[in-house]
């Protein structure tokens, strides 16, 4: 196969991963599957030499290392607060002021929203710090993933002053979208018409309300919750067992302003350092160990164990992100995302191109799993076709950014999919199809505003 000009054929490791994905209910094994059969239609015999390249080109790749670092780091960091006791003072804190159900769904929401500086730490941070409360009310951790992780990409895209913000402000100058240092002034402008995002976040306190019911595999979960008491789906067992694997010293007493006091320097440190999660963690995560070694909360030896120990529970879910961007790797060799964008060049006008960049690179999003991604790809061709049909380039700024954001919500093995399952206590696909009635709503009304706002403006 010739990947300089992309045909159908290209639509083929990616469906494979899915069809597997469905059949299996496990993810790193449909993905590995996929990479290798795009590998073999672009190796031929060689696959194996090309499946250890792009293994090499994944894991030596800057933004893998960041993210690696990252989730592994954050891990280490919500083990040692679990252990000093700060995350079981923060459930009692919260428990005592909570009474129903949909009292701690809603807590859970806003948390999500106060941690809008990076989706990995909503993800991991809010996950964590509510599973025992939400289980107190019988809630299902498929329901508990769902309100986290609606509150991780949306939030940290429709608030600047994110990771999310600063990646994608960069990107817009760089593809002359906006002057040197007016990035994120364009992407601010661009908010309003993050529909998606917005639709998102939205949705959650209907569902929360009851205003939208527990749909497909949700409602199974909630039954099953509220009959059995069976809060964590029985396939997430070894999820849930690795979580409580890191438990509260004995004897240790209980400290809020513990948990309160690392976020906070988190949150702060990262917006300090220009939106730099990976600097935020590398401070927040060191001033905790000074504050637990200095307290005499832990001894030296029990400090950096935890942390080891946090970093270990992330394995799983960093094997499924490496898998991702293997298939990632290969779906970029095969150019499918191009195949798809030229494929609809023909059929665009400047009204309809906001609604087809939105449900064409949302689709590409969904299926590679990609977000950030798909953005570096697709951003130069978008500014192309917007110049080219005079269409108003702040709502395809929006519109990509919706699809992205699509993406990396509703694929069952996007990182912020695979992180929240992880930190919720279920597996990624029970935590992705349980979400996707309420994820297809959102994108529903996003994709009808786009294709109302594309005649309007």
């Amino acid at each position: 196969m010739d990947p300089a000009s992309p045909d159908a054929l290209s639509l083929i490791p990616t469906s494979l991963v899915f069809a597997l994905a469905i059949w299996t209910r496990r993810p790193i094994e449909s993905l590995l599957c996929g990479s290798l059969v795009g590998l073999i239609m672009l190796h031929g015999t060689g696959f194996v030499t090309g499946m250890a390249e792009a293994s090499v080109a994944v894991l030596t790749d800057p933004d893998v290392a960041w993210i690696i670092l990252v989730c592994g780091l954050m891990g280490g960091l919500i083990a040692l607060l679990m252990r000093s006791g700060a995350t079981l003072a923060f459930t009692h804190f919260l428990g005592d002021r909570i009474g129903d159900q949909r009292g701690a769904l809603f807590a859970t929401w806003f948390l999500g929203i106060a941690l809008f500086v990076d989706d990995y730490l909503n993800s991991l941070a809010a996950g964590a710090a509510m599973r025992d409360i939400t289980d107190k009310f019988k809630i299902a951790r498929e329901k508990l993933a769902y309100v986290v992780d609606s509150t991780a990409a949306p939030i940290s895209v429709i608030i600047p002053y994110s990771t999310w913000g600063a990646f994608f402000a960069g990107l817009l100058v760089a593809n002359g979208l906006a002057e040197d240092g007016q990035g994120l002034s364009v992407y601010i402008s661009a908010i309003p018409y993050m529909f998606y995002a917005w639709a998102a976040v939205l949705v959650v306190p209907l569902v929360i309300a009851g205003w939208i019911p527990s749909l497909g595999s949700m409602k199974v979960a909630d039954e099953r919750a509220r009959d059995s008491g069976l809060t964590v789906p029985p396939e997430a067992t070894h999820i849930e067992a690795a979580n409580k694997s890191i438990s509260a010293k004995e004897g240790v007493k209980p400290r809020l302003w513990l948990f309160v006091g690392p976020m906070v320097c988190l949150v702060g440190a990262t917006i300090a350092s220009g939106n730099d999660f990976l600097v935020g963690i590398y401070i927040a995560l060191g001033v905790t160990i000074a504050i637990v070694l200095g307290l005499r909360i832990l001894d030296l030896h029990d400090t950096f164990d935890t942390v080891l120990d946090g970093f270990k529970t992330m394995l799983e879910p960093l094997a499924v992100l490496v898998a991702a961007f293997i298939l990632k790797e290969v779906n970029d060799a095969l150019g499918l995302a191009t195949y798809v964008v030229a494929n609809l060049e023909p059929l665009l006008t400047a009204q309809l191109l906001p609604f087809a960049i939105f449900v064409a690179m949302g689709l590409v999003s969904f299926f590679t799993g990609s977000n950030w991604g798909v953005f570096v790809i697709i951003l130069p061709i978008v500014a192309s076709l917007g110049q080219k049909l005079d269409a108003d380039m702040t709502l395809l700024i929006g519109a990509t950014l919706s699809a992205s954001t699509f993406g990396s919500h509703a694929c069952f093995y996007s990182d912020a999919t695979v992180l929240t399952a992880q930190a919720t206590g279920c597996t990624p696909m029970q935590h992705a199809l349980t979400q996707l009635p309420y994820a297809l709503i959102a994108a529903t009304t996003a994709g009808g505003a786009y294709l109302a706002m594309g005649y309007i403006l």
